[in-house]
């Protein structure tokens, strides 16, 4: 969007709950969709009083600001994420902290275990769920590669678009809910965090998995052992 809105601005829209208010790290977090008039959808993710701690943060830091943080490097990592199209914090009348982060709609996304829920395995072929799967390994193994670590890397937080156009299928994989990533001192230990993570709780099967790994691993550039 062109027009530059204040924080009280952007914070008076309001939408849909897509994710109700929930307390969780000490504050309230909840995410709206905001339909525009010019029919863009975006989605807003209100917090009060939410914090996360590091060691470079010890007493903590609103958490949409981490959240931010990792939304402008996966640019520079060719792993494609919502577009971000405002972040701020500001403190209310009570002293309490506020953190708004609005980011555009995945437009032909939508999550990877719906994707398979609703058919999209039988419906495109193994072929394609191989491409599928070759597409979610390298996006990881670059994210992982820059040190980032998701921290809460379920298939929920994948996302896919595949669309047949013309004589061709195209396949394109994104990744959501940054709000737990931080950098790692390695590339392993973000891997190996998310990776048996992501196995914990997939539904892939295991010829599935062991193929996503194999990808994975030739786009990583080693084996990583207990994945």
């Amino acid at each position: 969007m062109t027009v530059v809105m204040a924080f009280e601005q952007w914070w008076q829209l309001q939408g849909e709950w897509v994710e109700e208010p929930n307390r969780r790290r000490g504050g309230e977090s909840g995410v709206q969709r905001l339909r525009q008039d010019d029919g863009q959808v975006l989605y807003a993710k209100r917090q009060v009083g939410h914090f996360y701690r590091s060691l470079r943060y010890p007493f903590g830091r609103p958490t949409v600001l981490r959240e931010r943080d990792a939304l402008l490097a996966l640019k520079q990592i060719d792993v494609k994420a919502p577009s971000l199209v405002f972040c701020d914090v500001q403190r209310d009348s009570a002293g309490l902290w506020r953190g708004l982060l609005v980011s555009e709609e995945l437009k032909g996304f939508q999550e990877l275990n719906i994707w398979y829920a609703e058919g999209g395995r039988e419906r495109f072929g193994a072929a394609v769920n191989e491409q599928l799967l070759k597409q979610v390994a390298g996006m990881l193994a670059r994210f992982h590669r820059a040190c980032w670590q998701h921290g809460c890397l379920y298939q929920k937080h994948l996302f896919v678009r595949v669309e047949r156009v013309g004589e061709r299928i195209e396949v394109e994989t994104a990744v959501l809910d940054l709000e737990k990533s931080r950098r790692r001192f390695s590339p392993r230990q973000a891997a190996r965090h998310d990776m048996q993570q992501l196995k914990r709780h997939s539904s892939w099967s295991a010829g599935d998995w062991d193929l996503l790994v194999y990808f994975y691993q030739q786009a990583f550039g080693s084996a990583i052992k207990g994945l």
